[in-house]
């Protein structure tokens, strides 16, 4: 293994930052964490651990950056709000300097409550109704005239405290004007956001975002009031536990993509992307998930409680690496089985007035705990208290409640003179659980045979996939409800859309036997492209759908590579799709597939060119690469007939099996035929598919020209020979039913057969001359008039 080499900045002081900075540490790439300035548990850490003594060091963005630039720093982690809001990312950015964290405009989501307040009601993100104003008396009238309980919020910054939930209209009022008047949170009441009060429980979801990928935690719950019971003054979090139990798989299907994945979505449309650690907070209401509020960074206490959770093969540093280079989609973010629980202990007073400088005494080492520094710091060989919420005490556990032994055992053998802390942290959750277990349980999805946690690792996997066909006007990313295409980002300047949809056929069920899934992904785009690509038009985009009784998540992203695969060929953007479990109406290992493209074609190059098709033009044949994907309920007759199965030995094709042969994926002719369009050297296309010559050739032509093909300018391959032996078929009833070697037909005039053949050539098509166009008998006769000439056959 390579020496670690990777030197990290955590900017801040608190709990947070001892949890990112420990995490970060356990990197195998990572050779040095600073701190700046970091507290006392990140001075007595050792190891990779190191302090940073710069003087007002969360401000002073030039020091930081000078000191970033002179330990080569690497990766930077802001920690709290006010630098990121200040543009501390910014700052590390203009010099080069990946940072783990929003710029200044991205992290205004959090700055600015009545900016993300409008963001959500601009992006249809489900919150409480809400009004801002920033003058008092209009906000006081909005108070007396509302017919709900409201919620009162110093739209900036304040420490995590500047929310107010009265009780009565008269207590809304007095909190108006201490927000307003009295200006007890300062200019963070400049601007207020008076909104409905929502009742339910609340949970908070870290999630990690490069800017178009969204990566969750586990959902926690805090605990705001400084008391049990939830009682006293509201504080910035008394402890933590994650994964919330009433977050249930569903719910966090839901959350991602009604909120999660249009946030960010909605962030880089608005102009300021978001990298870095997305909080939300949300509701849990009767009519769903509701957000509460977005916090820039990762969340305290809740970080204490879910880094513990990573899984040990989960390197952080990696993953905030791969996020602040815009590919988080490349590396996964694994957690590990069970719950996690903090506990916060406080020094006497908080959240007002309180002592600093009293010295910590810390008893032995429990296994499956972690102590998180907060507000202490280093006074000679001592730790001391010199913040209200002094230390975050985390217990590891298979069970809830074992984790929340862990924290408080721990807890015991920690003191400090005024030290408190609750003795009630997760008693919802313990609740719940109790319930749950001593009543029947009520059914789930996943009870009904839907598994939507495959269908979320289904997601992971097949993102990187995805991405790879991304092209210019494509702004999406699977897992949301639809994608978006720019068609003036493709330069086209009078376009008309073209559109296509198609399957597989029964070539699935050769695929389903033989467990091969990612040709068929390629014939389900060959299918589309090359039906757009005969009107003239290139193929901008693709969508799949995918149907089955079970989700096979492997077999479902090989399915998905070979759509990806397809895309790429075509030179058009995957940029979304859908995944149907549907118990009992598919057999286990059994799925069905389709397609919808569209492409764009300038108005004058649209085709058939009828007008111009006449007797006397040419057709020139493109060469399949086998039977593509028509015809194959005849071909597993044949089979049959023949006495083999999908995996008997290939009789036309040595060293593969019948399966095997049969599942090579239909060519893809469209980056060989663009340049042809926009030369204007074909007059009309037709793709070979289900109905062979006489039924597809006869498409572009006019009333009054007949087609005539001779079968011998060309070598009926293998593949074909075989099945027109095998099966006793009638050559008429091969050229009606198979492209028999033949995937495309051009229409071309006499003299442009030269450039059209060698340009062929050149984008590695094999192909000849097939043909000619005649005149026909009567206007009646074009519509059957395409005859194979079959002699040699």
């Amino acid at each position: 293994m390579a020496e670690p080499s990777l030197r990290v900045l955590v900017v801040g002081g608190g709990g947070r930052e001892h949890a990112l900075a420990w995490a970060l540490a356990k990197s195998p790439r990572v050779a040095r964490v600073f701190v700046a300035p970091g507290n006392g548990g990140t001075a007595a850490a050792g190891g990779k651990i190191e302090n940073v003594a710069i003087e007002h060091c969360a401000g002073d963005f030039p020091a930081l950056v000078s000191f970033a630039q002179a330990q080569d720093i690497g990766l930077v982690v802001p920690g709290p709000e006010q630098p990121l809001v200040d543009g501390i990312a910014d700052a590390f950015r203009r010099v080069g300097i990946p940072t783990f964290g929003p710029s200044a405009k991205a992290a205004t989501i959090e700055g600015s409550k009545a900016f993300s307040k409008d963001f959500m009601a601009r992006h249809g993100i489900p919150t409480a109704a809400y009004g801002n104003f920033t003058d008092y008396e209009r906000a006081r009238a909005f108070v007396q005239d509302t017919a709900f309980d409201v919620v009162i919020k110093a739209s900036g910054l304040a420490a995590g405290k500047g929310v107010l939930i009265p009780a009565t209209k008269d207590e809304a009022l007095q909190a108006l004007k201490a927000v307003m008047v009295d200006r007890e949170f300062g200019a963070a009441g400049d601007e207020v956001v008076i909104e409905e009060r929502l009742e339910g429980q609340e949970i908070s979801v870290l999630a990690l975002s490069d800017g178009y990928t969204v990566a969750a935690f586990p959902a926690a719950q805090d605990h705001k009031r400084a008391y049990d019971d939830d009682q006293g003054p509201n504080t910035g979090g008394m402890g933590a536990y994650a994964p919330a139990p009433v977050a249930t798989p569903e719910l966090m299907s839901t959350i991602y993509t009604t909120v999660l994945k249009p946030s960010i979505d909605g962030m880089r449309r608005d102009g300021f992307p978001f990298v870095g650690c997305l909080f939300t907070g949300f509701m849990l209401t009767a009519d769903g998930p509701k957000v509460l509020e977005y916090n820039c960074r990762f969340g305290d206490p809740e970080t204490e409680a879910v880094l513990p959770l990573l899984d040990d093969s989960c390197d952080l540093a990696e993953v905030f690496l791969a996020a602040a280079e815009g590919r988080l989609d490349a590396v996964p973010l694994r957690f590990r089985d069970g719950y996690a629980a903090t506990v916060v202990m406080a020094s006497e007073g908080y959240p007002g007035a309180y002592p600093k400088g009293r010295p910590i005494a810390f008893g032995p080492l429990l296994d499956g705990t972690h102590v998180f520094h907060a507000g202490t710091k280093r006074d000679g060989e001592a730790v001391v208290t010199s913040g209200g919420r002094v230390l975050a005490v985390t217990g590891v556990d298979g069970s809830l409640q074992g984790a929340l032994d862990r924290a408080y055992a721990r807890v015991k053998t920690v003191g400090f003179d005024g030290a408190f802390c609750r003795s009630d942290i997760g008693f919802r959750a313990i609740r719940h659980l109790s319930e749950a277990a001593a009543g029947q349980g009520g059914l789930s999805y996943a009870d009904a045979g839907v598994d939507i946690d495959a269908g979320n690792r289904l997601v992971d996997l097949i993102k990187p996939i995805v991405k790879a066909t991304r092209r210019a006007g494509t702004d999406s990313d699977i897992g949301g409800f639809g994608g978006v295409f720019d068609l003036k980002a493709t330069g086209y300047k009078d376009p008309v859309l073209v559109s296509a949809t198609d399957g597989v056929g029964t070539k699935l069920k050769i695929a389903h036997e033989m467990g091969i899934h990612d040709t068929v992904g390629v014939d389900l785009v060959a299918m589309q492209v090359n039906d757009i690509v005969v009107q003239g038009a290139e193929p901008l985009f693709f969508l799949d759908y995918y149907a089955c009784g079970h989700l096979d998540v492997e077999a479902t992203r090989d399915f998905v590579k070979g759509v990806a695969d397809g895309c790429l060929q075509a030179g058009c953007a995957l940029i979304g799709g859908e995944t149907a479990e549907m118990p009992g109406l598919y057999a286990k290992g059994d799925y069905d597939v389709a397609g919808f493209a569209v492409g764009a074609v300038e108005r004058s190059e649209i085709l058939p060119a009828t007008g111009s098709i006449r007797a006397g033009d040419v057709l020139v044949g493109l060469a399949s690469s086998g039977i593509h994907s028509n015809g194959f309920s005849l071909v597993r007759k044949v089979v049959a007939r023949a006495g083999l199965d999908f995996h008997s030995p290939c009789p036309w094709a040595p060293g593969t099996t019948v399966g095997e042969a049969l599942l090579t994926p239909t060519r893809i002719y469209v980056k060989s035929l663009l340049p042809l369009v926009h030369k204007q050297l074909v007059k009309g296309m037709a793709h070979i598919t289900g109905g062979g010559f006489t039924d597809n050739v006869p498409r572009v032509l006019p009333a009054g020209v007949s087609a005539e093909i001779d079968a011998a300018a060309w070598e009926l391959p293998a593949v074909f020979r075989w099945l027109k032996a095998a099966g006793g078929i009638s050559a008429d009833e091969m050229a009606r039913t198979f492209n028999c070697g033949i995937g495309m037909v051009l229409v071309v005039a006499q003299d442009a057969v030269g450039p059209v053949l060698a340009s062929l050539a050149h984008g590695g098509e094999q192909a000849c001359v097939i043909g000619r166009l005649h005149a026909s008998a009567s206007a009646e006769a074009a519509s059957a008039a395409a005859t194979v000439n079959t002699d040699g056959w």
